[in-house]
């Protein structure tokens, strides 16, 4: 039985904690061994901030010090965290990582405090019980996906998510950001995708049945060097950073700036603009020689900005209808001796896939890239529930389990009418806490397939960064111990005490200025009274 702690997410073990501890003040030294830089500087820049500690660098053999070390009888990701009476804090981590994620369990030991900018109290002692915390995560690939393509975040909101996303131990940050209604990452080979697609005139309030506008410009982009801070700092945060262009599909943004992408001999394309509404488009990219050359311009420049090892390349929701209708697209399909159109989009997806391959990187895409069949090396995001995954695994593919019924989370959180602009399922806080990534319907074998999990922010109905906070929290906690933590079977849960340790994560989520949603239900200014949503009764289907 692990002792009560409030820490999220819940660790392997823990001997204690115990009342005598060490106290940490200003006369508290920070030694890091050679390998341990990255959490150095965010103890000393972000934890020292808050609590006016200098966190002065020193010996290793001060009892009043912090002491950080690499350990390689550890796992890579696993961490040792000390706290014995009369020789301060130890962290000792099986690679910079297992290190960093130690440190910000040691800035929840410390309070609340420590999760502000500047300190509230200057000149507190801070005490923390004896005790030793033994942990490492379950999954490689613990996952936040934000969408900035339907509303755009600035640059300082994406920094801030990868401090909540390093705040909640989660690793890699798959950044969407192109779609029918926005392209947001500078090419400089293609000056228009964001002179011209980057912004729309207007945006529909609501799902896409409301009658609601917003009558003004929307719109924002990152620029090339946007993208090397927002990498850098991820980086220092021991955070992944995988990028998602998406094709053939959810392209509107990029026909509208160049039109010649589009199945121009079924539609005149250069009378498109830039999507404002929400739904599945039926304007794809054409199968052409011309576009294939384009996207590969794109990612030369994207390779050169991201040093993922995979590349996201969407493959969801291509409508089919104007490749039906096109000339073109039939001619191709018959040039490639293909079966139909499913086939055509393999083809579409499987060309990026091996020119992906040849320079070092892997694609990965949405589970749609099965239909049709799929390149070995490639791997799937299981949206769509769990079968495109199961599929994906049996047949040696690697998996990323996000399916959209469990935790999606711009679906809503209550069933209560006060819930803003209501999507989807009611997928509650504890709904999340019982997700199961590993379906157990796989073998063990295919089992080592699933990379992990991921959450995912879809922005649609999500106006500003309050909104985007609301739909995250408090469920991305309950997600991100489900992606750490080696949790019993969904049943056999303990969330009363989940529940129990949230009660002390709010305080630091306050700090943080987290705007999530309460226990109780929605504040008054969290409302979206009149504003219609898309609603779906019953449980979601588990498959």
């Amino acid at each position: 039985m692990t002792p009560e702690t409030d820490l999220i997410p819940s660790p392997r073990s823990i001997e204690g904690p115990a009342r005598c501890g060490v106290l940490l003040d200003e006369a508290t030294i920070l030694y890091a061994a050679p390998g341990t830089g990255t959490a150095e500087r965010w103890l000393r820049s972000t934890v020292g901030a808050a609590l006016g500690l200098p966190l002065a660098p020193g010996t290793q053999g001060d009892p009043n010090s912090v002491r950080l070390h690499l350990d390689d009888t550890l796992e890579p990701e696993a961490y040792k965290l000390s706290v014995v009476v009369n020789r301060g804090v130890e962290i000792r981590g099986g690679s910079a990582a297992g290190v960093f994620w130690g440190a910000q369990t040691l800035r929840q030991l410390l309070g609340p405090d420590a999760f502000r900018r500047a300190p509230v109290r200057p000149g507190t002692t801070y005490g923390i019980g004896h005790q030793i915390i033994e942990d490492a995560p379950r999954f490689h690939w613990r996952g936040l996906m934000l969408d900035v393509s339907r509303h755009f975040m600035p640059k300082d909101g994406v920094l801030r998510y990868l401090d909540l996303m390093a705040a909640h131990k989660l690793n890699v940050f798959h950044f969407h950001l192109t779609d029918d209604q926005g392209w947001r990452v500078e090419i400089r080979k293609y000056p228009r995708l964001t002179e011209v697609g980057s912004w729309r005139a207007r945006t529909k309030f609501g799902h896409r049945a409301s009658p609601l506008w917003e009558d003004k410009p929307h719109g924002g982009h990152y620029t090339q060097d946007d993208v090397r801070e927002i990498v850098a700092y991820a980086a220092e945060r021991h955070i992944t950073v995988v990028p998602e262009i998406d094709v053939p599909g959810h392209s509107q943004a990029a026909i509208a700036a160049y039109p010649e992408l589009g199945n121009t001999d079924v539609i005149d394309t250069s009378a498109l603009t830039v999507w404002d509404t929400w739904g599945i488009n039926p304007n794809v990219l054409a199968p052409t020689d011309n576009t294939l050359r384009f996207y590969e311009g794109v990612f030369e420049e994207l390779l050169e900005l991201f040093p993922s090892e995979f590349i996201h390349v969407g493959g969801d929701e291509c409508l089919k209808d104007q490749w039906r209708q096109s000339p073109t697209a039939q001619e191709r399909i018959r040039e490639l001796g293909l079966k139909d159109e499913d086939e055509l989009q393999a083809w579409f997806i499987g060309h990026f896939d091996k020119w992906l391959s040849a320079r070092g990187r892997r694609l990965i895409g949405w589970d749609e890239i099965l239909e049709g069949g799929l390149a070995q090396g490639a791997a799937v995001s299981s949206w769509r529930g769990y079968a495109g995954g199961i599929a994906a695994a049996r047949a040696g593919h690697d998996v990323v389990m996000c399916p959209e019924q469990q935790v999606y989370l711009d679906h809503r959180q209550d069933g209560g009418a006060d819930e803003p602009v209501p999507i989807g399922y009611v997928r509650t806080l504890e709904d999340v806490y019982r997700f199961q990534p590993v379906p157990a319907e796989l073998t063990p074998d295919e089992a080592r397939h699933v990379l992990g999990t991921q959450a995912n922010v879809w922005t649609e109905v999500m106006e500003d960064p309050a909104r985007v906070d609301y739909q995250t929290f408090p469920r991305l906690a309950a997600f991100a111990e489900v992606a750490w933590s080696s949790l019993p079977e969904p049943a056999e849960r303990d969330f009363t005490d989940f529940q129990r340790r949230m009660a002390a994560h709010y305080g630091r989520l306050d700090a943080l200025g987290v705007a999530y949603r309460p226990p109780t239900g929605p504040r008054p200014w969290q409302r979206r009274p009149g504003v219609l949503g898309r609603p779906i009764d019953g449980p979601p289907p588990n498959r």
